[in-house]
C-alpha cells in the first residue's frame, strides 16, 4: 500500500508515523531522531490529520498498531519491515538494516514482541523519557 501521490508531493524527508498516545513510542521516536543528524526523518503522529492522507487507505485498526515509514517516494513500510529502510537513513544504520532485512521474520517477530510490550518497556525507561514530544525537536 501507497501512500496517496497528494500527500507525499513535496515530501523531501521520510514521515516516521508514530502513536503519540505511546509514551513508549514517543521514547523510541526520540531516540531515532537523535541519531537521525541529516533530518531524513520528520515525525507525525498517528492521530494528525496528515496521518489520515498519508494512510488514508488503511484500516485504523490497521494504522494504530505499529509504527509506519512513508518514504519521499510515498512507498509505505509498516511494523518489522520499516526498520531496515529507516535505519539505512541514518548514519552507520545500514549494517542493521542488512542483518533486519535478511531475517524478515525474526524482525517482525521483535517488533511484535516490543509492541506487546510497549507499556512494560515504557515503565523501564521511565516517565520522564516518555513524556518527550518528537514533534518538537524538528
Amino acid at each position: 500500500m501507497g501512500a496517496s501521490r497528494a500527500a507525499v508531493r513535496g515530501v523531501s524527508r521520510a514521515l516516521l508515523l508514530y502513536d503519540s498516545d505511546c509514551g513508549f513510542c514517543r521514547w523510541s521516536v526520540d531516540k531515532l531522531l537523535s541519531w537521525d543528524r541529516r533530518a531524513s526523518l520528520r515525525p507525525v503522529a498517528l492521530q494528525a490529520p496528515e496521518a489520515d492522507e498519508l494512510l488514508g487507505g488503511m484500516p485504523v485498526e490497521q494504522r494504530m498498531a505499529s509504527w509506519h515509514l512513508v518514504t519521499s517516494e510515498g512507498k509505505v513500510y509498516s511494523r518489522g519491515a520499516a526498520a531496515p529502510p529507516l535505519l539505512r537513513m541514518l548514519p552507520g544504520g545500514s549494517p542493521l538494516a542488512s542483518v533486519l532485512g535478511a531475517f524478515p521474520g525474526l524482525t517482525e517477530r521483535v517488533y511484535g514482541w516490543v509492541t506487546e510490550h510497549r507499556d512494560r518497556l515504557g515503565r523501564l525507561v521511565g516517565s520522564d523519557a516518555c513524556s518527550v514530544d518528537p514533534s518538537r525537536r524538528r
